[in-house]
């Protein structure tokens, strides 16, 4: 099955969007991000706005008719909502962002990534992260004590894999009566490896393995006892990938006794597994570059030493973590 690309955003041609992205790019990258008085902005929200059209009703009024109690209001109804737009700007004022690790990126599905928040000597209330450009609904909502560092996830989906810069971070606060935003924008000076998603339903990879593997599968005949010799009753201690697991279903589970694992020995033997694009089947780069994540992430499930061959880089057969890693940075970046 060829992996479908996910769909590309769909441009925007209005002029605020055009001025935003315009204003975006002159943002610097900075690897922390302190909020302060020249980055942070302050705009009316909506029931800001209907409250803005309300006092100037109550100021014609007022005046029309010549009513005290009338301006008593009006300008104490002013007076709060200014205040609320000192409270709300002191929120955010001295804030400090940053970067928390490397998650594990796929092209086209949504990932987590966390930013530590350093909340200095006040109490950060009803805040508001989020990728900038996303949508209310996708913003995430947190309180932060003073002097007490905290983490919080945003969503981002990569658009595609390889070395992508970090996306641009929106944090804002509408706290504490609603009739204003106040929020800044933030490049982070981070670079992110996105690793191309794994083709849904891959078929298995071709045994293209040593030349020396025996002919048999590099399985020795069972002795006349009827158990092989490349396997052994179950010890504590045993990395579970080494259990015949299909043996074991068919035993008590409560007792690991009976189990067999495959010996050291036999998997040092096992011929090495080598994933090539020529294999693939496939003519469109990241369909193949789908299927060969699919094949690195299946032969790291079961344990096995396999190398990769893809976009003119050779990866040496090895197994573990490591490899794993080495392998999906090749399919990343090449």
């Amino acid at each position: 099955m060829t992996a479908i690309a996910p769909p590309a955003p769909a441009k925007r041609t209005g002029w605020r969007d055009r001025l935003q992205r315009w204003w975006w790019a002159r943002l610097p990258p900075q690897p922390t991000w302190r909020l302060n008085l020249r980055n942070l902005y302050v705009l009316p929200t909506r029931p800001g706005w209907m409250l803005i059209g309300t006092l100037a009703l109550l100021l014609i009024g007022s005046i029309n008719f010549q009513l005290n109690l009338g301006y008593a209001l009006t300008f104490l109804v002013a007076g709060s909502a200014a205040a609320a737009v000192w409270a709300a700007h002191a929120n955010l004022r001295g804030l400090t962002l940053a970067l928390h690790g490397q998650p594990e990126l796929w092209a086209g599905q949504p990932a987590a990534l966390t930013l530590s928040l350093d909340p200095a000597a006040r109490d950060r209330l009803a805040l508001e992260l989020r990728v900038a450009g996303a949508g209310a609904d996708a913003a995430t909502l947190l309180d932060v004590p003073a002097r007490q560092p905290a983490l919080a996830t945003v969503t981002w989906t990569p658009p595609r894999r390889g070395r992508l810069p970090a996306p641009l971070l929106a944090v804002g606060t509408r706290y504490p009566l609603g009739v204003c935003r106040v929020w800044s924008v933030w490049r982070p000076q981070a670079q992110l490896l996105v690793y191309p998603a794994p083709e849904p339903d891959a078929p298995p990879p071709p045994a293209r393995r040593r030349d020396d593997a025996a002919p048999d599968g590099g399985h020795a005949p069972a002795p006349e006892s009827g158990v092989p010799d490349d396997v052994r009753p179950w010890r504590a201690g045993d990395a579970p990938r080494r259990v015949l697991w299909k043996k074991a279903a068919r035993l008590p589970q409560d007792d690991p006794a009976q189990w067999w694992v495959r010996s050291a020995a036999a998997q040092a033997a096992q011929p090495d597994l080598w994933l090539d694009e020529r294999d693939s089947g496939l003519t469109d780069p990241e369909a193949v570059r789908a299927r060969l994540c699919a094949w690195v992430l299946a032969a790291d499930a079961r344990g096995l030493r396999y190398g990769l061959r893809v976009g003119g880089v050779e990866i040496a057969p090895d197994h573990g973590p490591a490899q794993r890693r080495r392998c999906l940075e090749a399919l990343a970046c090449h």
